[in-house]
């Protein structure tokens, strides 16, 4: 089974998106650079950004969204972003009407469920959930290993939180990794247990 990490994102006052559901200048850091993230060479980053990125992205199965993220990004046209296998879609509702049933989207009632899903699919590659409420919900399950951040040189005062509406305290071990990107701060937690 693969480890569980909780990513994204995120203002230095721990912010993912604005009050609107807009990440601003948030994801300026994927425009700064000189070096292609992907292959559609929309996405470029400093170099630094580039070795700590890439091998993290290469190793994730599966992304678990909630359903907010999903409508936001109209499911991302049933192709999971950044050549992710397959995405779970934590819900209450079924797919929207119309949604192609081969697109590598799996519509889950409830963390634990999705999570089960997304182990299953994932094998030991890793199993990335989206912070935010479902991400926070995921933590406070117990369910998350690692917690990754970029932090972008940004306060919203207010917004959509990384950790969603966690009520009780989480300990994070001291940060094991700590990069500096142009216009991002890399930090990588592991959980304490």
């Amino acid at each position: 089974m693969g480890k569980v990490v909780m990513y994204s994102s995120v203002s230095v006052d721990g912010f993912v998106a604005d009050e609107n559901d807009q990440p601003g200048p948030l994801f300026d850091w994927l425009s700064s650079g000189d070096v292609p993230l992907d292959e559609s060479g929309a996405l470029k980053v400093s170099q630094t950004s580039y070795d700590y990125i890439r091998p993290y992205w290469d190793q994730i199965g599966v992304t678990i969204v909630g359903r907010r993220v999903f409508d936001l990004t109209d499911g991302w046209d049933g192709k999971p972003p950044g050549g992710i296998d397959h995405v779970v879609v934590v819900t209450h509702r079924s797919e929207p009407e119309g949604w192609d049933p081969q697109a590598p989207f799996h519509f889950v009632n409830g963390v634990e469920a999705a999570m089960a899903t997304a182990q299953e699919l994932a094998g030991d590659r890793i199993v990335e959930v989206a912070a935010g409420d479902v991400g926070g919900q995921v933590l406070a399950a117990g369910l998350i290993d690692e917690v990754r951040m970029d932090v972008a040189p940004v306060v919203f005062g207010s917004g959509k939180r990384y950790f969603g509406s966690v009520q009780a305290q989480h300990l994070l071990e001291d940060p094991d990794v700590v990069i500096q990107g142009n216009r991002v701060l890399h930090l990588r937690y592991r959980v304490r247990r």
